[in-house]
């Protein structure tokens, strides 16, 4: 385990793998104290840090002060901000920058940012000479619950979203609620999406919490937060745990995200429309589709885009600038989709309020219909 007594208010979690087994760290302070904490898992004392032009000012300094005392040498690489950062191309320059400095396979990669970075950091250290040590320190909410567990990382490409990828599971993950005071309100939303995702697809009682305490979090309640995230890190490691590469149970996560995906696609992976927004947008779809199948009470599709408006989410696509929504691109881009199976795609659906299953039986008209019917409204 850790040992980060120094850290106030702090909770930790295993995600157990095996050999591969790492620790989720949650709570106040993590960042000034990551240096000792990394150290513990690194297999040398270097370290490449990647952050973004936006996170970069606001917590690099406070992490190179932490990994300095811990006698750890690091180089720091920044990328810009947004979704456009994972691609070929930036892939491609990081990796040449990486490589111009001489790295060993003891060198760890560490991830100061959001999903972006993460995904793009962690997808770098799984083909940097085959394979190096990689550690999260997401600064998001979204990444904080979601995309920095689990150990998927990946780039876009003009075909979809997150195509591209491996699976390499971090070594730690230390999750610094302070950081989010930082982030805009938008941002922070889009993060809240993803924790009424693991409530909805499994845990009823955690979507009522959230009906109760979600506001008192998103307004920066350090004890609700730290709870709300280690509940969503919770979820995820037991299923992670059970289905690591995602051949069964964990394609539950993807609640939202097979009509997110397709939306964030066709708006072009720009401010228009964020992923936790789309993921938001895309929840209401599933259970939308799952009412109109019968699988659902309406009621409880009401509720759920009833509190993600409440807080300020999106519960239906957005105008687009460059004219209407096209049903049958969605319907192309989903299957594009990386879950499609036989030329199917695969939906999560619900019977309820944390009652969530995957299914390929969904007649493609009922689709065409919801979506239809979704960009009209």
């Amino acid at each position: 385990m850790i040992d980060m007594a120094m850290v106030s208010d702090v909770e930790r979690l295993e995600l157990a793998l095996g050999a591969r087994s790492y620790d989720i760290v949650i709570g106040s302070g993590v960042i000034e104290q990551a240096g000792e904490a990394i150290r513990a898992v690194a297999p040398t004392r270097r370290c490449f840090v990647v952050s973004d032009e936006t996170v970069a000012p606001l917590y690099l300094p406070r992490l190179a002060e932490s990994l300095e005392g811990a006698g750890l040498r690091h180089d720091a690489l920044v990328v810009p901000a947004g979704e456009s950062s994972k691609s070929f191309a930036r892939l491609g320059t990081l990796l040449d920058d990486m490589l111009a400095l001489g790295p060993e396979r003891g060198t760890a990669i560490v991830a100061l940012g959001g999903g972006v970075v993460g995904d793009l950091a962690g997808f770098a250290a799984s083909v940097l000479l085959r394979g190096v040590p990689f550690v999260q320190i997401p600064t998001t909410l979204l990444s904080q619950v979601d995309s920095s567990v689990g150990g998927k990382t990946g780039i876009n490409t003009k075909q979809g979203k997150n195509l591209v990828g491996a699976f390499h599971q971090p070594k730690l993950v230390l999750a610094d609620v302070d950081s989010l005071d930082s982030l805009p309100r938008r941002q922070l939303l889009a993060g809240y999406a993803e924790l009424v995702k693991h409530a909805l697809l499994g845990d009823r009682g955690f979507f009522d919490w959230l009906v109760g305490n979600g506001a008192a979090a998103l307004n920066g309640d350090k004890p609700a937060l730290i709870h709300a995230v280690r509940k969503s890190c919770e979820m995820k490691a037991a299923i992670v745990s059970e289905d690591e590469r995602e051949a069964g149970r964990r394609a539950l996560l993807n609640l939202g995200h097979t009509f997110g995906h397709a939306l964030e696609t066709e708006a072009g992976y720009g401010e228009t429309l964020l992923h936790g927004e789309a993921v938001a947008i895309g929840i209401c779809m599933a259970f939308d589709l799952s009412a109109e199948l019968g699988l659902c009470a309406t009621a409880d599709a009401a509720r759920v885009a009833g509190h993600l408006s409440e807080v300020g989410l999106p519960t239906r696509p957005p105008a687009l600038a460059a004219g209407p929504w096209d049903p049958a691109r969605l319907m192309a881009t989903i299957g594009h989709d990386k879950k499609v199976r036989d030329g199917r795609p695969t939906y999560v659906l619900v019977r309820g309020i944390g009652h969530a299953f995957t299914t390929q039986d969904v007649a493609p008209e009922a689709v065409e219909t919801l979506l239809a019917k979704a960009v009209a409204a």
